[in-house]
């Protein structure tokens, strides 16, 4: 990767993280799953708001690491309007991206091209747990589950 396209998805990253999307709490018809990263520290919760199988609203609380914020905020600009099995299919492009061994053509995932800014993140494993933590509470989320998603 270039040294100005890391420093794009750095400052991305930091926007996302100082200025996330769809922060705050849900109120009405939600479904609300809790994530916990304690090696980092990280925790959230997800609130999604699903009408005949789509993701009208997406929306998520918490404190954490740059990384954990722009990942949750990134995610719930991108599940809106998106059906469950799509969203679900997102998840497993972003974990495939943070998980890949060798190098990446990031052309591969034009699906979630704004989430190409955590793809440095996979030179770090123990930081993929913050990229994916709010995305394992979504899936929880979607499965209907209410128990805590941890990452250890």
């Amino acid at each position: 990767m270039n040294i100005d396209l890391r420093e794009l998805y750095q400052d991305v990253i930091l926007d996302h993280s100082k200025h996330p999307r769809n922060f705050g709490p849900a109120d009405g018809a939600y479904r609300h799953v809790k994530g916990n990263n304690p090696l980092c520290g990280d925790r959230v919760e997800v609130h999604l708001k699903i009408t005949d199988g789509t993701i009208e609203d997406a929306r998520f609380e918490g404190r954490g690491c740059a990384i954990s914020l722009a990942s949750a905020s990134l995610m719930t600009e991108l599940l809106k309007g998106r059906n469950e099995a799509e969203a679900r299919a997102l998840f497993a492009q972003f974990r495939e991206l943070l998980t890949a061994k060798g190098p990446v053509d990031l052309a591969r995932y034009a699906d979630i091209d704004r989430l190409a800014a955590l793809s440095g993140v996979r030179d770090y494993p123990m930081r993929v747990k913050c990229a994916t933590l709010a995305w394992h509470a979504m899936n929880a989320a979607l499965e209907g589950k209410d128990e805590e998603v941890r990452t250890e």
